[in-house]
């Protein structure tokens, strides 16, 4: 019979690298995962409203994107890269027996199994010199970039292959030499162990055909029977398992040292490069417990999650993050229905009714008219881009009205980053009152808030929230952990020249002199949706009905008088900041001293724009105003465009239409908040006597020619970000808008 001969479709099937990309597609499906889920990123599938891909692709380090930054994102790519070739060859290089025969089999592996590490890095360097160019930079720069990128692959590549390159020395060794039958005696039980797992592969063969070598190409397999020393196998198996842990263990411990640093600049690194480190982790992890567990390796999964689940729900494994000042020593509140009906009474409302109108009157004693204008300002959530957004858009508005818009300002509302940026600014405010600086609208506060503040939050949450964890630091007199709530805070305060960092208190004395506007937050409690309403005066008014109703609901908690015996007033301010502004597994909950546990989330789940919070405090003190003021002017500072233009979806794959409600509840999530005010100002327009104006800024990206996309909802913006944001304030409608506030101020 003639010999069957090959056809060239099934060479190449039976090749090395083919057959490593089918092994993996039907056993290492996790790996695959992760390696799709970092193309999807950098392509800018995944989390582009978030700006992850931006993360990836304009890393930046030490306040600069330029050739460290690359540097450092290039060597963590490598190491993944490397992390996903060492794990496979741990768990799958038994099934190629002919890789014992060839010198540098690690090696020859790995070169065989690069198409997917290979096909990331060319896409990644072509992602990044496309988004370089749509930022403008020039060639030098795109070129400085580049060539970190690469310059940080090959580095981390070589010290990796040196160190396999070393010990795949002793192990080609170990294959052509007959070892010693002292050597022999003394395998230990652990490998007899390991024997007995490559045993069972040899029984799962893998066929391979050629494989490729740098020198000659594709190359025919060599064929040298059954003859397999199994000592000398065990041997090679072994040395590989070890080289995986040590890997391991010199990241873990580097990781360890450097976490001692991490509120050190150098150390933090770009919040990319975290997120890839942690992707290396896992895989190498992953990889050592499949090579243990084998066909057990899922069950086990699945086991060691509902252990760590009951210990969390035992109260064995606890992970909460805290409220800087607060007390959480002593014991818990009781948080339940009588105590907080305890604590708002009408005794209480009128008490607190009657500071409140001290203020105002201060207020207006400070007005040069006799019937004034009130400023009500509500600033939008949303991350970095809204704080920038807002204090952008106060700076403009006051220079506009000749710098008498705090000085009309009675009370600042918001969410998230929004309120931040009008907090700064009131600070600002505050520190000409007291001498520390000369002008709030100077441009420079704008560079500073808009540095990003994400590095070193992802920083944390890798090497401190996932393994340290004991590293403390003291304030009010207590000790807390430094998380990364700690670190945004930390960043924050720099990014604000420190001005923030003071007890909630320190504000109480100027809010009530009518010095600097009050300032009213109201995260959501997530326990039952109420709000906890956080502000250095006594504001139990923002939790009742205005009227006698016995059904009516609490609205809220008042944070000063709930945890008046836990320190309440002394709150740092920039964790009551924090609370009303978390944001998704970057800054995490905060937990308060109470039994059950009051966990806080961000105010923009209630209402995103503060607006309702603005409608409450005019109702409550319509009287006074309608008796004291010429009218109210709502100043609405928002991050989004309020009418914007309905989306067309068309051709719609299954997944689209499966997820398509859900979908369409978030993105109209902002609208629906947006009729809810829009009633509640109907309503108020109604019934108040005196005039209502409402006045809106908006940033809009579509007035932007460079940048179609709206800014990322984020910690971190690009440089193309933060310019399409301060530009924005110079949009047609926003000038009209400006216009008119100043007509009205005049």
């Amino acid at each position: 019979m003639k010999k069957k001969t090959r056809t060239y479709a099934e060479s190449i099937f039976y090749s090395f690298p083919i057959q490593l990309l089918v092994l993996h597609f039907r056993k290492n499906q996790v790996f695959l995962i992760i390696w799709f889920l970092m193309f999807t990123i950098i392509l800018g599938g995944f989390g582009r409203t978030m700006g992850i891909p931006y993360l990836f692709l304009d890393p930046e380090y030490l306040d600069k994107v330029d050739f460290w930054s690359f540097l450092i994102m290039g060597g963590v790519t490598a190491g993944l890269a490397i992390s996903f070739l060492i794990t496979t060859y741990i768990i799958d290089a038994q099934r190629f027996n002919f890789l014992t025969w060839l010198p540098k089999p690690f090696s020859r592996y790995s070169l065989n199994n690069s198409v997917i590490p290979l096909a990331f890095f060319f896409t990644y360097l072509f992602r990044i010199i496309e988004f370089q160019k749509q930022n403008a930079q020039t060639t030098g720069e795109i070129t400085m970039d580049v060539l970190g990128f690469i310059t940080g692959f090959i580095v981390m590549t070589t010290l990796l292959f040196s160190y396999f390159r070393l010990t795949n020395k002793d192990i080609f060794r170990y294959v052509v030499c007959k070892l010693d039958e002292k050597i022999k005696e003394q395998v230990p039980a652990t490998r007899r162990k390991s024997m007995f797992k490559y045993k069972s592969f040899r029984k799962k063969q893998v066929r391979v055909d050629s494989y490729f070598d740098l020198r000659k190409g594709f190359t025919k397999v060599p064929n040298y029977g059954d003859f397999y020393d199994k000592e000398t196998l065990l041997q090679v198996f072994d040395q590989n398992h070890f080289n995986l842990i040590t890997v391991q263990l010199v990241i873990f411990v580097v990781l360890l040292v450097v976490g001692l640093f991490m509120e050190n600049p150098v150390f933090q690194i770009p919040a990319a490069a975290s997120f890839i480190l942690l992707l290396t982790i896992l895989v190498m992890f992953s990889g050592a417990f499949s090579y243990w567990f084998r066909g057990w390796s899922i069950s086990i999964a699945v086991i060691f999650i509902l252990l760590i689940n009951l210990g969390i729900r035992a109260g064995v494994i606890n992970k909460s993050y805290k409220a800087f000042g607060i007390d959480y020593v002593r014991p818990a509140a009781i948080y339940n229905l009588d105590t907080i009906s305890a604590q708002n009474t009408k005794k209480k409302f009128s008490a607190d009714y009657q500071n409140t109108i001290e203020v105002l009157d201060n207020w207006k004693l400070k007005q040069e008219e006799d019937k004034p204008k009130m400023v009500l300002i509500a600033a939008s959530g949303g991350g970095q881009r809204s704080m920038l957004w807002t204090l952008n858009a106060l700076q403009r508005a006051d220079s506009t009205v000749d710098r008498k818009l705090l000085e009309h300002t009675v009370l600042i509302t918001g969410a998230s980053g929004g309120l931040i940026g009008a907090s700064y600014y009131r600070e600002l405010r505050l520190r000409e009152i007291l001498g520390d600086l000369e002008d709030r609208t100077d441009k420079k506060y704008l560079t500073e808030i808009g540095r990003e503040n994400l590095n070193p939050v992802i920083f944390s949450l890798l090497v401190n929230d996932l393994f340290l964890g004991f590293q403390k630091f003291d304030y009010g007199g207590f000790k807390y952990k430094k998380d990364r709530g700690y670190a945004f805070e930390q960043q924050l305060n720099r990014n604000t020249n420190g001005y923030l960092d003071r007890p909630l208190s320190e504000y109480r004395h100027f809010e009530k002199k009518a010095d600097i506007p009050m300032v009213i937050m109201g995260p959501t409690i997530i326990n039952d949706g109420r709000k906890m309403f956080i502000s250095p005066l006594d504001v139990s008014y923002m939790n009742l009905s205005t009227i006698d109703n016995p059904w009516s609901r609490l609205k809220g908690v008042e944070f000063r008088e709930f945890f008046r015996d836990y320190g309440a007033d002394s709150l740092r301010f920039l964790s009551a900041l924090r609370m009303n502004a978390t944001f998704p597994y970057v800054t995490p909950n905060i937990t308060l001293p109470s039994t059950p546990s009051i966990e806080i989330m961000d105010a923009g789940i209630t209402d995103n724009y503060g607006v309702s919070d603005a409608l409450r405090f005019l109702t409550v003190f319509s009287s006074w105003i309608t008796e004291n003021t010429s009218g109210v002017i709502l100043l609405i500072v928002r991050d989004s465009q309020k009418n914007s233009p309905v989306e067309e979806k068309e051709n719609r794959s299954l997944f689209q239409k499966f997820f398509s409600p859900i979908q369409g509840f978030y993105r109209n999530f902002e609208s629906i908040q947006d009729i809810n005010n829009d009633t509640g100002l109907e309503y108020v327009v109604k019934w108040f006597d005196g005039q209502i104006d409402v006045v809106s800024l908006e940033y809009n990206s579509a007035n932007n020619k460079e940048l179609k996309d709206r800014a990322s909802l984020n910690w971190r913006l690009t440089e193309r970000e933060k310019n399409s944001i301060i530009e924005n304030i110079y949009s047609d409608r926003n000038r009209s808008q400006l216009e008119k506030l100043r007509e009205m101020l005049e």
